[in-house]
């Protein structure tokens, strides 16, 4: 793959969404469409909502550019519906965004994003390595994926959080294929997600001055679910577990609680292993931080499966979600 062609993968969408989130925030500020703090949130001041009108655009066209300037034939034929069904989710949450939609009809346009993204991947695409028969297979990945987004949703709860879960997903993807060289054909879109998270940060970084809104977290969350979904039936099955660990682990733990206390698990909260972090008296940045060096040893430990390591890089993972969710569970006020 040419160089210059890896780094304006990477450049381009940086720059196009650092540049980009300026003129939007001042529209969403002279339009008042801001999100207001309330019982549920972690900000305190109202901040303009819907910094996925521009995040979501320059991803989907940089995936497409990749297809019509690199490989057509490699991944093409997916690649572009699933950017165009990126676009249609995210022209859908920004309603929402804006009117608070029905929950069963975000659920349905999320379900149906997924069903037909699967229709246009290869039929002999399985994700579980054979183990299931294909029609099981593929209806466990369609509603896994369908989670997916709603969890990147849920978690898309603090100041940066979700531009660093994507950026480590990004480059989680990209050295595990410098590793493995199975991958290779995920590497210009993984690069493009690394970049276009970055840009996102520099607007959303504590204090944030922009937020992604369900405008940016679903369609991110749809797109960041069909990498790992191609990661895994593309053999790295461990590098796709891992690689979000620590939002599947707090987002389906917290699910799980919520079920048992028979709470509308549709609503808002700030009960989220990370939000309590926050309200025990830790800062959005630190929170962030956290999760971020906690995502590197997830890379590394996806890594260390790609070079054969799989035992390693399990107990690794596992010690670190398990050690973060603890550590976040506890009483900082203490600690001051």
């Amino acid at each position: 793959m040419d160089l210059i062609f890896i780094i304006g993968c990477f450049v381009a969408p940086l720059l196009l969404v650092a540049a980009g989130i300026w003129p939007l925030r001042a529209f969403l500020q002279r339009r008042a469409i801001l999100d207001h703090p309330n019982d549920r949130s972690s900000h305190t001041t109202p901040t303009p909502k819907g910094g996925g009108l521009v995040v979501i655009p320059v991803l989907t066209l940089t995936w497409i550019g990749i297809v019509w300037l690199g490989d057509p034939n490699a991944l093409g034929g997916e690649v572009v519906p699933v950017a165009l069904l990126a676009l249609f989710l995210c022209l859908l949450s920004w309603v929402d965004d804006l009117k608070n939609l029905p929950a069963l009809l975000r659920l349905g346009s999320h379900a149906a994003a997924a069903a037909t993204a699967l229709y246009f991947m290869p039929t002999d695409m399985l994700v579980f390595q054979g183990i299931l028969p294909a029609t099981l297979d593929h209806g466990i990945m369609v509603i896994a994926w369908i989670w997916f987004i709603n969890l990147f949703n849920f978690m898309d709860g603090i100041d940066g959080i979700s531009g660093v879960q994507a950026l480590i997903i990004g480059a989680g993807i990209v050295v595990v294929s410098l590793v493995s060289g199975n991958i290779i054909q995920l590497t210009p879109f993984a690069i493009a997600v690394a970049g276009v998270s970055i840009g996102f940060l520099i607007w959303n970084w504590h204090p944030a001055r922009i937020f992604l809104g369900d405008t940016g977290s679903a369609p991110l969350g749809f797109l960041l679910g069909w990498l790992l979904i191609r990661l895994a039936s593309l053999g790295e099955w461990e590098a796709a577990l891992i690689l979000p660990a620590y939002y599947l682990a707090d987002a389906t733990i917290t699910l799980f609680k919520r079920l048992l206390l028979r709470e509308q698990i549709w609503l808002a909260h700030r009960e989220h292993f990370y939000q309590k972090a926050v309200q025990s008296g830790l800062s959005h940045a630190s929170v962030t931080l956290q999760v971020y060096f906690v995502g590197v040893v997830l890379a590394a430990s996806s890594v260390a499966c790609a070079a054969g390591y799989t035992y390693t890089g399990f107990v690794v993972s596992a010690f670190a979600v398990v050690g973060l969710l603890v550590w976040f569970q506890l009483d900082h006020s203490k600690f001051h």
